[in-house]
């Protein structure tokens, strides 16, 4: 039954629960989410899912079918690809550690997937590449040395996979002495500081093209400040926090307003007015294809009333 406000408005954890049922029926026979209506499981969604339905009435059932998936698709390595079935990791393998650590998942599993991303790097990195960007391709003013993680292997270095790896490792080390993996955070937070768009923000890969500066993009703003959530509040981050506020009131993109919920909260800036301005946004879970959009909709909604996925340890 759902609960209402004084004003007859459906409130924001009531929707987020009929997110959660709408979440609930769209599974695969197989037990993970594609990202339409295909049958091919989508490594992304099904972890958002899982995470968006943990702690909602009857979520743990559906999302533990969708756990045990997840695990079957881990590779040998430790990485997880794209997409069920496939066997060339991806960027997903920080999203995927980022799940079964918070489900409570074997040590087995999470050390091999923790491995397997403090091995990964943006092909920037090879002594090649970095020669090729001092040299040649100055004009994306990106300094090479300063590299993160790449969406599939053998590409260069994107905000976001960087900014999930962060966040990963960040997790995993909390609670596990790696001298390695707290390099590769740094490294790549180096090389969020160094893709930061002018006037803050951050834009999908660099912060310039052929010289001219590039906006930033809410989605990728919202991720990268996630990864820096527990480091010193430098200019950097207060001008990027700044610009991701102003933008929170004009968003109507489904994904891009739960996302910037998400980041917003961990920062301790009011999202209350957001969580509401979503609620509405999704008022019918019908009209909302994308399951990866249906379950960060449901994340976002029940910001402040569940564990926060991407909390770190101050």
């Amino acid at each position: 039954m759902e609960r209402t406000l004084k004003n007859g408005s459906v409130t924001n954890v009531s929707r987020a629960e009929v997110l959660c049922q709408e979440l609930e029926r769209r599974r695969l026979a197989s037990g993970g989410w594609a990202y339409l209506s295909g049958a091919q499981a989508s490594v992304e969604v099904t972890c958002l899912a899982i995470l968006g339905l943990l702690g909602a009435v009857d979520g743990d059932i559906t999302a533990g079918v969708g756990l045990r998936s997840l695990l079957e698709w881990q590779n040998a390595d430790g990485s997880w690809p794209a997409l069920a079935g496939d066997s060339e990791g991806s960027w997903t393998t920080s999203l995927a550690l980022i799940t079964v650590s918070m489900t409570g998942s074997s040590r087995e599993v999470v050390d091999r997937a923790a491995r397997s991303l403090v091995e990964t790097r943006g092909r920037e990195a090879h002594w090649l590449w970095r020669w090729k960007f001092k040299t040649i391709d100055r004009q994306t003013g990106i300094d090479p040395d300063k590299f993160g993680w790449p969406w599939i292997p053998g590409s260069t270095s994107w905000v976001i996979p960087t900014a999930f790896a962060i966040i990963a490792l960040k997790q995993f080390s909390a609670c596990n002495r790696s001298g390695i993996a707290r390099r590769r955070i740094r490294t790549g937070i180096e090389m969020l500081v160094d893709r930061v768009c002018v006037g803050g923000g951050w834009n999908a890969g660099n912060r310039a093209a052929y010289g001219m500066a590039l906006a930033p993009h809410e989605e990728a703003t919202a991720v990268a400040l996630m990864a820096l959530q527990d480091e010193p509040r430098t200019l950097l981050i207060e001008k990027s926090l700044d610009w991701l506020r102003h933008q929170g009131p004009i968003l109507h993109a489904v994904s891009s307003l739960a996302w910037t919920i998400l980041s917003l909260f961990l920062f301790g800036a009011p999202v209350d007015d957001l969580k509401s301005r979503l609620a509405v946004l999704v008022s019918d879970p019908s009209n909302v294809c994308n399951n990866a959009t249906l379950a960060v909709a449901a994340l976002g909604l029940r910001c402040g009333e569940t564990i926060h996925p991407f909390a770190l340890i101050r």
